[in-house]
């Protein structure tokens, strides 16, 4: 079918949050490794517009949709270039917790940095 399957979105997405962290100068296992907190997953969602064919040119784009003391929500549009047409747009949630899996509040630290990267597209690529 020459068609991208679906659920590289989703890895997509993953790629697109791990480089918003990095473009505010932010690196996740930074925060697993010094604070033994992790980002995880607690709901994935996907509205698919159009397919992605093979060999095409992608670029997601991410932003921080809401923060609050334990949950953080990530909003994807996911585009082909160079015409820019959106082929699928979408959100993760996450709740912050420790190694045993606890819920944890996030640390005011990595606050700031979400904080400052609220609803700013475009991110990633």
């Amino acid at each position: 079918m020459q068609v991208v399957y679906y659920a590289n979105f989703l890895v997509w997405f993953e790629m697109g949050r791990t480089d918003c962290c990095r473009q505010h100068g932010f690196a996740y296992r930074d925060m697993e490794e010094q604070d033994g907190l992790f980002i995880m997953v607690a709901e994935a969602r996907c509205r698919y517009k159009a397919p992605a064919r093979y060999d095409d040119e992608i670029e997601v784009r991410t932003c921080i949709k809401a923060m609050r003391k334990r949950v953080l929500v990530f909003g994807y549009e996911v585009y082909r270039l160079p015409d820019a047409e959106m082929l699928a747009e979408g959100e993760t949630v996450h709740v912050i917790t420790d190694r045993e899996g606890r819920p944890r509040a996030l640390p005011e630290k990595y606050a700031e940095f979400f904080r400052a990267g609220a609803r700013k597209l475009p991110i990633g690529g």
